[in-house]
């Protein structure tokens, strides 16, 4: 089985048992194997930090075309004024 397969399941607690078998058995066997799985954590996390960026940059690009042209100012108004106090 493909080894970065393996270390996913193990990361994410997802592999059959016999496969975290097998994982327990390679963790006692490889002594590099502990080092790899730091660095697939900190794979995920990178991308995973990069996926939430993205999206942050699309919402705030939707926010500005919305909030920003002259075109779709009946719509702000009608946003604005759900949080406005009366």
């Amino acid at each position: 089985m493909n080894e970065i397969k393996l270390i996913d399941g193990y990361i994410f607690n997802s592999n059959p048992t016999e496969d975290a078998l097998l994982f327990d058995a390679l963790l006692i066997l490889n002594p590099e194997l502990p080092g790899q799985i730091m660095w697939q954590k900190k794979t995920h996390a990178i991308v995973q930090q990069y996926g939430r960026r993205k999206i942050r940059a699309e919402i705030e690009a939707v926010h500005q075309q919305l909030f920003s042209t002259t075109e779709h100012q009946s719509f702000r108004q009608r946003i604005l004024s759900l949080f406005s106090k009366k």
